[in-house]
């Protein structure tokens, strides 16, 4: 039995939101939560809040016990990309690609054994 949280169009680039998708992965949730408390990166308060709606998902939609828990998957895949553009020497202009994320975290019970 699993549970998942799916955030979608976040305004985090993807590869930084797996810097700390990567530090939670196959772990147990309580540990999860805080390891996502003390990480100072800008996707950590994201992605803790994420985990928090994935766990209220498990306990109130599958009645899984939180305590038993373990992150199975966690996973940040590329959303649509703001286009900007910034204003250079010599009249040009530079391209500034704004990424967004859609982040999965997928919460199961662990194997006893």
């Amino acid at each position: 039995m699993q549970a998942k949280a799916v955030l979608n169009t976040v305004r985090i680039a993807p590869r930084k939101a797996r810097l700390v998708l990567d530090l939670i992965r196959g772990k147990q949730v309580g540990e999860a939560v805080a390891i996502l408390k003390l990480t100072p990166k800008a996707a950590s308060p994201i992605i803790e809040k994420l985990l928090k709606s994935a766990l209220a998902n498990a306990e109130h939609n599958y009645e899984m016990d939180v305590n038993n828990l373990v992150v199975s998957q966690a996973f940040a895949n590329e959303g649509p990309t703001l286009k900007r553009f910034r204003p250079r020497a010599q009249g040009r202009a530079s391209a500034i690609n704004k990424r967004t994320s859609h982040i999965t975290i997928v919460v199961s019970e662990k194997k006893e054994g």
